[in-house]
Protein backbone atom coordinates (compact mmCIF):
# COMPACT_ATOMS: atom_id res chain seq x y z
CA UNK A 1 0.00 0.00 0.00
CA UNK A 2 2.82 1.81 1.05
CA UNK A 3 4.14 1.82 -2.81
CA UNK A 4 0.53 2.63 -4.00
CA UNK A 5 -0.08 5.61 -2.62
CA UNK A 6 3.63 6.63 -3.53
CA UNK A 7 2.87 5.98 -7.08
CA UNK A 8 -0.45 7.99 -6.87
CA UNK A 9 1.28 10.92 -5.86
CA UNK A 10 0.44 10.25 -1.91
CA UNK A 11 3.79 9.64 -0.82
CA UNK A 12 3.24 11.58 2.14
CA UNK A 13 0.44 9.84 3.43
CA UNK A 14 1.03 6.95 5.97
CA UNK A 15 -0.90 3.53 5.68
CA UNK A 16 -2.21 4.69 8.98
CA UNK A 17 -3.59 7.36 8.01
CA UNK A 18 -5.30 5.78 5.06
CA UNK A 19 -6.79 2.92 7.23
CA UNK A 20 -8.13 5.46 9.43
CA UNK A 21 -9.81 7.37 6.83
CA UNK A 22 -11.16 3.63 5.43
CA UNK A 23 -12.33 3.26 9.15
CA UNK A 24 -14.17 6.48 9.09
CA UNK A 25 -15.76 6.16 5.39
CA UNK A 26 -17.10 2.87 6.52
CA UNK A 27 -18.90 4.07 9.43
CA UNK A 28 -20.36 7.06 7.89
CA UNK A 29 -21.63 4.87 4.93
CA UNK A 30 -23.06 2.51 7.24
CA UNK A 31 -25.07 4.93 9.43
CA UNK A 32 -26.03 6.68 6.16
CA UNK A 33 -27.75 3.74 5.06
CA UNK A 34 -28.69 2.88 8.07
CA UNK A 35 -30.75 6.15 8.18
CA UNK A 36 -31.87 5.93 4.54
CA UNK A 37 -33.36 2.65 4.74
CA UNK A 38 -33.15 1.31 8.16
CA UNK A 39 -31.82 -2.23 7.11
CA UNK A 40 -29.03 -3.80 8.61
CA UNK A 41 -27.69 -5.85 6.57
CA UNK A 42 -27.59 -3.35 3.87
CA UNK A 43 -26.08 -0.97 5.63
CA UNK A 44 -23.38 -3.39 7.24
CA UNK A 45 -22.59 -4.24 3.14
CA UNK A 46 -22.39 -0.30 2.80
CA UNK A 47 -19.96 0.19 5.24
CA UNK A 48 -17.82 -2.76 3.76
CA UNK A 49 -17.89 -1.15 0.54
CA UNK A 50 -17.02 2.24 2.01
CA UNK A 51 -14.70 0.98 4.40
CA UNK A 52 -12.79 -0.48 0.83
CA UNK A 53 -13.82 2.75 -0.92
CA UNK A 54 -10.13 4.51 -0.15
CA UNK A 55 -7.76 1.91 -0.91
CA UNK A 56 -9.90 0.93 -4.44
CA UNK A 57 -9.57 5.05 -5.24
CA UNK A 58 -5.78 4.91 -4.25
CA UNK A 59 -5.60 1.68 -6.52
CA UNK A 60 -7.06 3.00 -9.46
CA UNK A 61 -5.29 6.43 -8.90
CA UNK A 62 -2.11 4.42 -9.11
CA UNK A 63 -2.85 2.63 -12.03
CA UNK A 64 -4.22 5.45 -13.92
CA UNK A 65 -0.87 7.34 -12.96
CA UNK A 66 1.07 4.53 -13.86
CA UNK A 67 -0.70 3.94 -17.51
CA UNK A 68 -0.37 7.75 -17.95
CA UNK A 69 3.73 7.46 -17.06
CA UNK A 70 4.02 4.92 -19.60
CA UNK A 71 4.39 7.84 -22.21
CA UNK A 72 6.09 9.59 -20.22
CA UNK A 73 9.01 7.63 -19.93
CA UNK A 74 10.62 7.43 -23.31
CA UNK A 75 10.71 11.22 -23.73
CA UNK A 76 13.19 11.16 -20.12
CA UNK A 77 14.99 8.64 -21.70
CA UNK A 78 14.99 11.21 -24.79
CA UNK A 79 16.28 14.08 -22.50
CA UNK A 80 18.82 11.94 -20.50
CA UNK A 81 20.14 10.73 -23.93
CA UNK A 82 20.39 14.13 -25.32
CA UNK A 83 22.44 15.59 -21.77
CA UNK A 84 24.71 12.36 -22.01
CA UNK A 85 25.81 13.15 -25.60
CA UNK A 86 25.79 16.62 -24.65
CA UNK A 87 28.96 15.84 -22.50
CA UNK A 88 26.88 16.50 -19.15
CA UNK A 89 27.88 14.83 -15.69
CA UNK A 90 25.45 11.62 -15.23
CA UNK A 91 24.38 13.14 -11.99
CA UNK A 92 23.38 17.00 -13.20
CA UNK A 93 22.12 14.94 -16.53
CA UNK A 94 19.39 13.59 -13.90
CA UNK A 95 19.15 16.39 -11.81
CA UNK A 96 18.27 18.29 -14.85
CA UNK A 97 15.28 16.78 -15.54
CA UNK A 98 13.35 18.60 -13.30
CA UNK A 99 13.39 21.25 -15.75
CA UNK A 100 13.47 19.71 -19.11
CA UNK A 101 11.77 16.49 -18.22
CA UNK A 102 8.06 15.73 -18.84
CA UNK A 103 5.55 17.81 -16.33
CA UNK A 104 4.52 15.01 -14.65
CA UNK A 105 8.28 13.71 -13.29
CA UNK A 106 9.49 17.09 -12.75
CA UNK A 107 8.61 17.15 -9.11
CA UNK A 108 10.45 13.58 -8.35
CA UNK A 109 13.78 14.40 -10.31
CA UNK A 110 13.50 18.07 -8.37
CA UNK A 111 13.40 16.04 -5.03
CA UNK A 112 16.31 14.39 -5.86
CA UNK A 113 18.24 17.54 -7.34
CA UNK A 114 18.22 18.77 -3.86
CA UNK A 115 18.60 15.44 -1.91
CA UNK A 116 21.86 15.16 -4.19
CA UNK A 117 22.92 18.82 -4.10
CA UNK A 118 22.69 18.56 0.07
CA UNK A 119 25.21 14.89 -0.15
CA UNK A 120 26.49 14.71 -3.06
CA UNK A 121 25.79 10.68 -2.82
CA UNK A 122 24.54 9.80 -6.33
CA UNK A 123 23.03 5.89 -5.11
CA UNK A 124 21.52 7.29 -2.39
CA UNK A 125 19.79 9.83 -4.04
CA UNK A 126 18.65 6.96 -6.59
CA UNK A 127 17.26 5.06 -3.90
CA UNK A 128 15.16 8.29 -2.80
CA UNK A 129 13.89 8.63 -6.36
CA UNK A 130 13.15 5.03 -6.98
CA UNK A 131 10.93 5.46 -3.90
CA UNK A 132 9.12 7.99 -4.47
CA UNK A 133 8.45 7.18 -8.34
CA UNK A 134 7.78 3.72 -7.37
CA UNK A 135 7.99 2.52 -11.03
CA UNK A 136 8.74 -0.50 -12.37
CA UNK A 137 10.60 1.53 -15.82
CA UNK A 138 11.82 4.22 -13.54
CA UNK A 139 13.51 1.66 -11.72
CA UNK A 140 15.11 0.22 -14.66
CA UNK A 141 16.24 2.98 -15.99
CA UNK A 142 17.75 4.63 -12.65
CA UNK A 143 19.18 1.01 -12.00
CA UNK A 144 20.82 1.48 -15.44
CA UNK A 145 22.40 5.15 -14.83
CA UNK A 146 23.86 3.54 -11.09
CA UNK A 147 25.98 0.71 -12.96
CA UNK A 148 26.71 3.44 -15.35
CA UNK A 149 28.13 5.99 -12.65
CA UNK A 150 29.56 3.59 -10.85
CA UNK A 151 31.48 0.87 -13.20
CA UNK A 152 31.87 3.23 -15.65
CA UNK A 153 29.98 2.08 -19.86
CA UNK A 154 30.76 3.50 -23.20
CA UNK A 155 27.20 1.68 -24.59
CA UNK A 156 25.34 4.25 -22.27
CA UNK A 157 23.61 6.12 -25.30
CA UNK A 158 22.89 3.00 -27.18
CA UNK A 159 21.19 0.93 -24.13
CA UNK A 160 19.21 4.42 -23.57
CA UNK A 161 18.42 4.37 -27.19
CA UNK A 162 17.08 1.00 -27.49
CA UNK A 163 15.49 1.51 -23.98
CA UNK A 164 13.22 4.35 -25.53
CA UNK A 165 12.32 2.45 -28.81
CA UNK A 166 11.24 -0.68 -26.58
CA UNK A 167 8.77 1.87 -24.23
CA UNK A 168 7.78 3.31 -26.76
CA UNK A 169 6.24 0.14 -28.96
CA UNK A 170 4.77 -0.99 -25.56
CA UNK A 171 2.93 2.05 -25.38
CA UNK A 172 1.11 1.85 -28.85
CA UNK A 173 0.49 -2.21 -28.33
CA UNK A 174 -1.12 -1.59 -24.72
CA UNK A 175 -3.14 1.23 -25.67
CA UNK A 176 -4.66 -0.53 -28.55
CA UNK A 177 -5.08 -3.72 -25.83
CA UNK A 178 -6.71 -1.55 -23.75
CA UNK A 179 -9.03 0.42 -25.88
CA UNK A 180 -10.47 -3.24 -26.92
CA UNK A 181 -11.01 -4.16 -23.42
CA UNK A 182 -12.38 -0.91 -22.42
CA UNK A 183 -16.23 -1.91 -23.02
CA UNK A 184 -15.81 -5.55 -21.47
CA UNK A 185 -14.89 -3.87 -18.73
CA UNK A 186 -17.22 -1.44 -18.46
CA UNK A 187 -19.71 -3.60 -19.04
CA UNK A 188 -18.78 -5.81 -16.57
CA UNK A 189 -18.65 -2.83 -14.00
CA UNK A 190 -22.70 -2.17 -14.76
CA UNK A 191 -23.23 -5.75 -14.45
CA UNK A 192 -22.03 -5.74 -10.65
CA UNK A 193 -23.58 -2.53 -10.02
CA UNK A 194 -27.21 -3.04 -11.39
CA UNK A 195 -28.60 -5.37 -9.09
CA UNK A 196 -27.61 -3.34 -5.86
CA UNK A 197 -29.43 -0.08 -7.50
CA UNK A 198 -32.26 -2.25 -7.98
CA UNK A 199 -32.00 -3.71 -4.02
CA UNK A 200 -31.23 -0.36 -2.82
CA UNK A 201 -35.12 1.01 -4.93
CA UNK A 202 -36.60 -2.07 -3.09
CA UNK A 203 -35.37 -1.80 0.54
CA UNK A 204 -36.72 2.10 0.12
CA UNK A 205 -40.54 0.15 0.15
CA UNK A 206 -41.62 -0.37 3.69
CA UNK A 207 -42.67 -3.83 2.96
CA UNK A 208 -38.96 -4.29 1.45
CA UNK A 209 -37.36 -3.10 4.05
CA UNK A 210 -39.23 -5.86 6.48
CA UNK A 211 -38.27 -8.30 4.25
CA UNK A 212 -34.64 -7.92 3.53
CA UNK A 213 -34.60 -6.93 7.81
CA UNK A 214 -35.31 -11.05 8.09
CA UNK A 215 -32.63 -13.19 8.68
CA UNK A 216 -33.05 -15.02 5.14
CA UNK A 217 -33.06 -11.24 3.76
CA UNK A 218 -29.56 -10.32 5.87
CA UNK A 219 -28.25 -13.67 4.39
CA UNK A 220 -29.50 -12.90 1.03
CA UNK A 221 -27.75 -9.72 1.31
CA UNK A 222 -24.17 -10.67 2.83
CA UNK A 223 -24.26 -13.47 0.06
CA UNK A 224 -25.03 -11.06 -2.48
CA UNK A 225 -22.17 -8.56 -1.29
CA UNK A 226 -19.93 -11.67 -1.24
CA UNK A 227 -20.96 -12.90 -4.80
CA UNK A 228 -20.27 -9.11 -6.22
CA UNK A 229 -17.20 -8.52 -4.79
CA UNK A 230 -15.84 -12.53 -6.16
CA UNK A 231 -17.09 -11.18 -9.40
CA UNK A 232 -15.48 -7.85 -9.79
CA UNK A 233 -12.35 -8.82 -8.61
CA UNK A 234 -12.28 -11.81 -11.19
CA UNK A 235 -13.61 -9.25 -13.87
CA UNK A 236 -10.40 -7.17 -12.91
CA UNK A 237 -8.27 -10.00 -12.83
CA UNK A 238 -9.30 -11.61 -16.11
CA UNK A 239 -9.24 -7.60 -17.71
CA UNK A 240 -5.97 -6.48 -16.75
CA UNK A 241 -3.27 -6.33 -18.74
CA UNK A 242 0.34 -8.30 -17.34
CA UNK A 243 2.29 -5.60 -15.48
CA UNK A 244 5.71 -5.31 -15.00
CA UNK A 245 6.81 -6.09 -11.05
CA UNK A 246 9.53 -4.12 -9.50
CA UNK A 247 12.83 -6.04 -9.03
CA UNK A 248 15.31 -3.34 -7.69
CA UNK A 249 13.60 -1.61 -4.86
Amino acid sequence: MRERLALAGLGGVPPAVLLLISVLVGLATAGLMQAIVGVSALSLAAGLVGFAAPALVVTLRARARRVANRALWPDVVDHLLSAVRAGIALPDAVASLSQSGPAGTRASFAAFEREYRATGNFSHSIDLLKADLADPVADRLLETLRMAREVGGSDLGEVLRSLAAYLRDDAVVRAELRARQSWIVNAARLGVVAPWIVLLMLATRPEGAAAYNSPAGAVLILVGLLVSALAYLLMIRVGRLPEEQRWFR
